[in-house]
């Protein structure tokens, strides 16, 4: 199987949360994905990722998502360079990546065009339609 890839620019935005969960789910329906818990999972990460880059990084958000043997990565560059880090539980918004680490198989980070990009590895899915 080939790998799939979807990539989106998105406006640094309070509203580009919720544009990229429905696009994300959209494709991920399309590519065969059809287990809505596990779609909620992704739908979660990807929104915990674009807030994270709305609030902390800068210029342009890309979202990246990747499909290869029921596997998918979702991965959000921004133009900001600072590596995330756990915050205090107790912080204002400081949940974003405990809730990533709990849904997700792993993340990492890496620069990506004088940013980062964060990349998502998520659980593989139960029911994936070819």
């Amino acid at each position: 199987m080939s790998t799939l890839t979807a990539n989106l620019d998105l406006p640094l935005h309070h509203g580009a949360p919720g544009a990229a969960r429905r696009a994300v789910v959209a494709v991920l329906t399309g590519w065969g994905f059809h287990d809505q818990d596990w779609l909620e999972t992704a739908a979660v990460v990807v929104s915990e990722l674009v807030t994270n880059a709305v609030r902390h990084g800068g210029g342009c958000l890309a979202l990246a998502v990747e499909a290869h043997e029921g596997r998918v990565v979702v991965s959000v560059a921004d133009g900001s360079a600072v590596v995330p880090r756990r915050r205090d539980p107790d912080d204002e918004g400081g949940r974003g990546l405990a809730l990533i680490e709990a849904l997700a198989d792993r993340w990492t980070v890496r620069n990506h065009e004088g940013g980062k990009q964060v990349r998502v590895l998520l659980p593989p899915s139960a029911q994936v339609v070819p």
